[in-house]
């Protein structure tokens, strides 16, 4: 079992413990820390090391004396050391539940079966408005893209945690590489390209902790993005030329590209005030037969993925529904930012996703100001966002077209929703008595 770290002081007590404490023969369970901090969590890994260490788990810290590939080179050094057959991987705040592993391995008495991936739940969706919306948009990619993936033989992803890989899968498909900052990403692509069987399991959740910051969602969001269009450049061309089934392909275009859809939202935002003055003079026949197929076909096809999960979850409330667009609008600049960084750079810095081990309604902790992440650039740019996206309200309601205000009301109140976010978080960057 691997556990990667890098300066997590908030949880990673929590996550030896839970690593240290699954129901496995003792001889055939080897943890490794993959310990890169430069803080306090150095010592706090020592201690939850030792203290498992004499009470017969056979679990060590790996510390490398730099961080070249980040998570990627990490657990290519990990390997190298490691005995077994079957490598677990689990981020800093993922709990695993005891009987992990037990629900997981037996799927490779499939010798084709090169990695299981469980779901990812979240133990502070109902911290505030904020995780309850990451929630629902996080949801459905386990629930319903993971699930009709997985069930209708396309390829789907590791998710860089909560998985087992069999070695020897990994190996084949070329190892951990570090040239796209979605190593997990790149790899499920090479893997499953050698021949490889992904297993998803839906019953198996693991707990797992959202981000409670806007600068760290921002950061996860940002590294994804790029990833993904990083990994699209590298591997589409040989998925391309490959012998696969079309429809492997076509959904694997997708997939990888995806990412793309935030540079799309920023153009239509920035088109919208240019587009609304030089059609002032259509007619409603114009709007029907144009704009409404366009609109349903387009956001109307995205509400209703939403929505759909929303309706089949007991979780998701009618708020989170009306918030997600918002808080999509406030940030796509900043993410398609990182999308056009992944198409002209490969690799790069691995910006880490900062948890401060909260629980669900539990307060942030006093010294989180320590992991917070600058934001004053994409605070500016919001900021003259929101400006800009007043220009089509004002234009409307000059124009009496009243009607078109509440949609583009939608606009500003995303970037609003985020600058207030981020001045919120003001609190947090400073230190308390």
């Amino acid at each position: 079992m691997q556990l990667p770290l890098y300066n997590e002081r908030f949880v990673v007590r929590r996550l030896i413990d839970a690593a240290a404490s699954l129901h496995w023969p003792a001889d055939r369970l080897e943890v490794q820390v993959l310990d890169d901090s430069s803080d306090d969590t150095v010592a706090m890994v020592d201690e939850r090391v030792l203290y498992w260490r004499e009470r017969g788990v056979d679990i060590q810290v790996l510390r490398r004396d730099h961080r070249a590939g980040y998570k990627a080179g990490a657990l290519a050094e990990g390997m190298r050391q490691a005995r077994g057959e079957f490598l677990a991987l689990f981020d800093a705040d993922f709990i695993p539940a005891p009987d992990f592993l037990q629900r997981t391995v037996p799927w490779f008495r499939d010798g084709k079966v090169g990695m299981v991936q469980a779901r990812w739940d979240f133990c502070n969706a109902e911290h505030s408005w904020f995780t309850g919306v990451q929630a629902l948009l996080l949801g459905p990619h386990f629930s319903i893209e993971h699930r009709v993936r997985y069930l209708k033989g396309l390829f789907f992803n590791f998710n860089g945690t909560a998985g087992v890989w069999r070695r020897s899968a990994i190996e084949a498909a070329g190892g951990w590489q570090s040239d796209t900052v979605t190593e997990d990403l790149d790899l499920s692509y090479r893997a499953q390209l050698a021949g490889w069987r992904f297993v998803y399991r839906e019953e198996h959740p693991v707990p797992s902790e959202l981000p409670v910051t806007v600068g760290a969602l921002r950061s996860q969001q940002q590294r994804w993005a790029k990833g993904s269009i990083q990994t699209a450049r590298k591997i589409l061309p040989r998925l391309l030329r490959s012998k696969l089934p079309w429809a492997v392909k076509v959904e694997a275009v997708a997939h990888l590209t995806a990412n793309c859809y935030w540079l799309l939202g920023v153009l239509v935002m920035l088109t919208l005030y240019p587009a609304i003055t030089f059609r002032v003079g259509i007619g409603l026949h114009q709007i029907l037969r144009i704009d409404l197929p366009l609109f349903l076909g387009t956001s109307g096809a995205i509400a209703c993925y939403f929505l759909f999960y929303a309706v089949r979850s007991n979780t998701v409330q009618l708020r989170q529904v009306c918030l997600l667009p918002a808080l999509a609008i406030g940030l796509a600049p900043s993410i398609s930012l990182s999308v056009v960084k992944g198409m002209f750079s490969f690799g790069g810095s691995f910006e880490r996703t900062p948890k401060f081990g909260v629980r669900g309604q539990e307060r942030v902790p006093g010294l989180a100001f320590l992991y917070c992440q600058r934001s004053f650039m994409y605070f500016v740019l919001n900021a003259f966002l929101l400006c800009y996206s007043l220009l089509p309200i004002t234009f409307a309601w000059q124009r009496g077209v009243v009607g078109a205000v509440p949609l583009f009301l939608l606009f500003p109140l995303g970037f609003a929703l985020v600058l207030l976010k981020d001045l919120g978080e003001l609190l947090i960057s400073r230190p308390t008595n």
